[in-house]
């Protein structure tokens, strides 16, 4: 049962990472003395969720995908898709550490500035979070062709 939905607080977090990078971006664009304690919320709240994501799915990458010869891993490279691994997945290996360096680096930018005053640093933080998203948004497509491409290995072709 755990190999069934063990994945599946990787992929929620990781949506709530999204979510609260989102309501951080809202924040940022109508910053004011009032938004201030919601805007350091919902960054730190960010960069918990996609640290989160990246730990349990660290886990599930290790104990279940690359299982030798029984992992989804060799599903996917044994199937009619195996771009799923070859492209998909080791592009979102190495992708979500930008992701994860961003969710850090927002918290610090809110944190450690007046966003205010400071225009530039508002700006900086509004591209961090923008990029953010759209990362996140990334790293959920190419989960979702992942597990296509274990379905299809699974099933023996399109």
């Amino acid at each position: 049962m755990l190999k069934i939905f063990g994945s599946m607080p990787h992929v929620i977090f990781g949506v709530w990472g999204i979510i609260m990078t989102v309501w951080a971006l809202v924040e940022l664009l109508n910053i004011s003395e009032k938004n201030q304690y919601r805007l350091k919320v919902s960054s730190v709240l960010a960069s918990v969720f996609i640290w989160l994501s990246y730990i349990i799915g660290g886990w599930w990458y290790w104990v279940y995908y690359g299982a030798k010869e029984v992992g989804d891993k060799y599903i996917i490279k044994g199937g009619a898709f195996p771009a799923a691994h070859n492209f998909f997945m080791e592009a979102k290996e190495h992708i979500f550490f930008i992701l994860l360096i961003l969710s850090v680096l927002l918290p610090i930018i809110i944190f450690k500035n007046n966003l205010i005053e400071n225009k530039n640093l508002r700006r900086l933080a509004i591209t961090v979070a923008i990029i953010g998203i759209i990362l996140g948004f990334g790293m959920e497509g190419f989960g979702s062709l992942i597990t296509k491409g274990v379905k299809i290995g699974l099933l023996g072709g399109l």
